[in-house]
């Protein structure tokens, strides 16, 4: 069922029997770049989940939920739209980094369905989820921006240094921008599973559906353990700023 039909995500609700569970389908043309009205879209989604969440009863309620994002072909998220980040500054990039930290805190589960690429700022999307499921037959996640000549502001390296934990991984990542594979992903602790094309909904839906209970009775639980549990990373997100290196000004 089509909970909400916006021009650049659809979300969706796969299952009418647990209506707390969602599918949210990313499909800014083709490469779903950020850009700040797709980031506003992504937003007014969470805000119809977040409303959706609290029109449940008691019962439907204690059934908890999740929430699942996707999109098909070639591409899950091939980052930021360059250009107009760069033209755009704080305007551009505040928003974005206020969506990573909702959805790094959001008040139940999450899992990115990662049906391609995620480069960047798609793979940055991806790291804000709590699980993440990525096809094996095709497709990269990686932080390019060394080979692109972008440094990071201090949200994004923040968000990625919380999600990989292995020092040689994150440098491979950040320093070299190493594509990693589903193999390597998995391997690196960067994904939960690697599945074939055909299973990569289903089984998102199936960590969406053990891990619902988690939020059970849907209050701010699970928001609020996240939130400690990534502190430092939502800081920056939201205070950091967007001078890279900003802290060594006086070296």
């Amino acid at each position: 069922m089509i909970v909400a039909d916006l021009p650049l995500v659809k979300l969706i609700n796969p299952d009418a029997s647990f209506p707390s569970l969602f599918v949210l389908h990313l499909s800014n043309e083709t490469e779903n770049r950020f850009t700040k009205q797709f980031v506003k879209e992504i937003m007014q989604a969470l805000d119809i989940v977040e409303e959706k969440l609290d029109q449940l009863d008691t019962e439907q309620a204690s059934r908890g939920g999740a929430l699942i994002s996707t999109s098909t072909g070639k591409f899950y998220s091939n980052g930021l739209a360059i250009e107009a980040a760069m033209k755009e500054g704080d305007s551009f990039y505040i928003p974005y980094l206020q969506m990573l930290a909702r959805l790094l805190t959001f008040r139940i589960p999450t899992v990115a369905a990662i049906n391609g690429h995620a480069f960047a700022g798609g793979c940055m999307f991806a790291f804000a989820h709590d699980y993440r499921v990525m096809r094996a037959d095709r497709g990269w996640i990686a932080m390019n921006e060394v080979d692109i000549g972008i440094p990071l502001i201090p949200g994004m390296a923040a968000i990625v240094k919380a999600k990989i934990s292995h020092a040689n991984h994150l440098r491979d990542c950040l320093l070299t921008g190493h594509r990693f594979k589903s193999s390597d992903a998995l391997s690196a602790g960067i994904i939960d599973r690697a599945v074939p094309q055909d299973k990569l909904l289903d089984t998102a839906l199936e960590y969406a559906r053990t891990l619902a209970p988690k939020a059970s009775g849907l209050t701010q639980k699970l928001h609020l353990i996240k939130a400690e549990m990534y502190r430092e990373t939502v800081i920056l997100l939201l205070s950091g700023g967007t001078t890279p290196g900003g802290f060594m000004s006086k070296l």
